[in-house]
């Protein structure tokens, strides 16, 4: 009984690892990159990307720019992906569940001058 259950267990196994082979693999850097642009008068910013890189850059502007590149593949899932600013908090989040595969990058245009936090934390800008 015990070996029919390895087998089994084996079988699982490999159907699984093909169906993730065909999948195949997310390239963020072959999506085409999506932008939104967010009012933005505070004096400090707070990214939280989960995870996802996350290019934070100081530019000559009054509002926050989000330049974001998702790309997905093997749409044996979902993909969920929202973005907003609220109360100084930048949300960003893409993802995928089930056998499909994400990647996600995110380029951040902040006003020069805002303090910038990565997940709570202070972090260096670019530019």
């Amino acid at each position: 009984m015990e070996r029919r259950a390895r087998s089994g267990y084996g079988t699982v196994v490999l159907v699984v690892a093909a169906l993730v082979s065909l999948a195949g693999c997310a390239d963020a850097m072959d999506a085409a990159p999506e932008d939104r642009t967010f009012e933005f008068a505070g004096r400090s910013l707070d990214v939280k990307s989960h995870g996802a890189p996350a290019d934070l850059v100081a530019v000559d502007r009054e509002d926050v720019k989000v330049t974001r590149w998702f790309d997905t593949s093997g749409r044996i899932g979902s993909a969920e992906e929202s973005w907003a600013l609220e109360d100084g908090v930048l949300e960003l989040r893409a993802g995928c569940s089930g056998l499909a595969n994400c990647d996600t990058k995110y380029r951040v245009e902040v006003p020069r001058g805002v303090v910038v936090l990565r997940d709570g934390r202070g972090t260096e800008l670019k530019g």
